[in-house]
């Protein structure tokens, strides 16, 4: 089973219990997570933007507006930051010093470059079907000046680290004769029903794709 090797840049120091640097465990989060947070250093101060982006293999693409700032200063960064954090649920436990949260999180680190021609076309592609898959193939092809407002980097995964959270409270031994509630609370992210386009012809209705993604579950 492969895993990302251990290093001073991805080493969990912070219960290290759960850590997992096994490739699939990331894989799995990232290809969960529908937003991206991107850190990075501009003129010296650390800086950190919400990002779409869809993976291949141990490559993640990032999307932005091509004159966007946070695609410029991607352009010229050698080393990117990117973590995807999955909520599951919010731990109550009999003292507030032990109460937490259930989580999937995923801190990745790699090199990061602008791509363009067929590499940018097909990285399109997979962000585009990450966040809504099959979409492409239901709506109209791009627009050339359409691909060229649009900026994307291709981010190597170099050292990449999971930190998994779950399970009921750990608290400490005296504290469970407590009469107080102690359990956790779940949380997902869940597609609603859709809305209509109010300019849309009620005789267009959604795909069979589309309606069976308001069940997905992230």
């Amino acid at each position: 089973m492969a895993q990302f090797e251990v290093s001073k840049t991805n080493q969990v120091r912070q219960l290290r219990e759960k850590a997992d640097y096994d490739e699939a465990a990331v894989h799995q989060i990232l290809d969960a997570g529908l937003v991206a947070q991107v850190g990075f250093i501009e003129d010296g101060a650390p800086l950190v933007v919400p990002m779409m982006y869809g993976r291949d293999g141990n490559r993640l693409f990032l999307h932005g507006a091509r004159k966007a700032r946070v695609i410029r200063m991607l352009e010229a960064t050698p080393k990117v930051c990117v973590n995807v954090t999955l909520l599951d649920g919010i731990v109550y436990a009999r003292s507030l010093f032990n109460s937490s949260m259930n989580y999937r999180s995923v801190t990745v680190h790699g090199a990061a470059r602008l791509i363009e021609g067929e590499a940018k076309l097909y990285a399109l592609n997979v962000i585009s079907d990450h966040a809504m898959p099959g979409r492409r193939e239901e709506v109209r092809d791009s627009h050339e000046n359409e691909v060229l407002m649009t900026g994307v980097i291709e981010l190597i995964i170099e050292h990449a680290a999971a930190k998994i959270s779950a399970g009921p409270p750990d608290d400490e031994e005296a504290d469970y004769a407590s009469e107080v509630w102690a359990g956790v609370m779940p949380l997902r992210l869940k597609p609603g029903a859709l809305i209509r386009d109010p300019k849309l012809p009620e005789s267009i209705l959604p795909t069979p794709r589309m309606q069976h993604q308001t069940g997905r579950v992230f």
